[in-house]
């Protein structure tokens, strides 16, 4: 009897840290090729609205080190803090100290969502950057300062001032903030918070605003894909150069 074989396709995996309420797996999923798989685990529940209190708690390297383990039996190539605001909520230090954390704990490569933000702007020359946020406005001063640390401007920024369910936003939602923003000044958009849905935004978005649409998880998957060593180049497939 002739066996019958078909190969197995070779996967790469990411492993994901989210908070514990992140909502948009399959946002995440849509980022990346069919060869790419996603191993996921969530921080444990803290009962506090967003503020910074909350985002210094998902920031806790503690927590984010036990994480960074319960990933690494599927053998991740890189391990993804994908938080925004716990990981820009300690300035650069504490992103800094993130990665470190995840690096320490066996991660073989780690990025942030800030970190991947950061690599982004320097990637695409971007010094100034309009930006829309959900939170109230202690922790978006958190992100401007974080930005300031890396020498990029923020002409024009709207907070929208949730304490909670930043997940149940619509798309409609995100359209207003970005009407309300004034990006005339800006090199790029950048819309914080991995809870945020943007995926089927950032192409119309980049024609309506006529720069690039850099969002949370975006930033992340695409960091994820480069440092994992994975064959598609993600840059030219998703973030326009500014000077194109």
């Amino acid at each position: 009897m002739r066996q019958f074989e078909i190969p197995l396709p070779a996967q790469t995996g990411i492993g994901v840290i989210a908070p514990f309420d992140f909502a948009l797996d399959r946002e995440l999923w849509r980022w990346v090729p069919e060869q790419v798989s996603l191993h996921s685990t969530r921080l444990p529940y803290v009962p506090e609205p967003v503020t910074v209190r909350l985002a210094e708690a998902l920031g806790d390297s503690a927590g984010v080190l036990r994480a960074t383990r319960d990933l690494l039996v599927p053998e991740p190539a890189v391990v993804a803090y994908a938080c925004a605001s716990g990981s820009f909520a300690g300035g650069a230090a504490g992103e800094a100290a993130l990665v470190q954390g995840m690096l320490d704990a066996g991660a073989p490569a780690a990025v942030t969502t800030s970190g991947a933000m950061i690599r982004a702007c320097e990637h695409l020359g971007v010094r100034r950057l309009a930006v829309i946020t959900p939170y109230v406005d202690a922790v978006t001063e958190r992100l401007l300062a974080f930005l300031a640390e890396f020498g990029i401007s923020v002409p024009s920024y709207v907070g929208l001032g949730k304490l909670g369910d930043i997940w149940k936003m619509s798309y409609s939602d995100v359209l207003a903030a970005v009407n309300a923003v004034d990006t005339g000044e800006a090199d790029a958009l950048f819309i914080s918070c991995t809870n945020v849905p943007t995926y089927d935004l950032i192409g119309p978005l980049e024609t309506y605003v006529r720069r690039p649409v850099l969002t949370a998880n975006q930033v992340t998957m695409w960091a994820a894909l480069d440092m994992a060593g994975h064959p598609e180049n993600p840059w030219s497939r998703w973030l326009p150069s500014i000077h194109a």
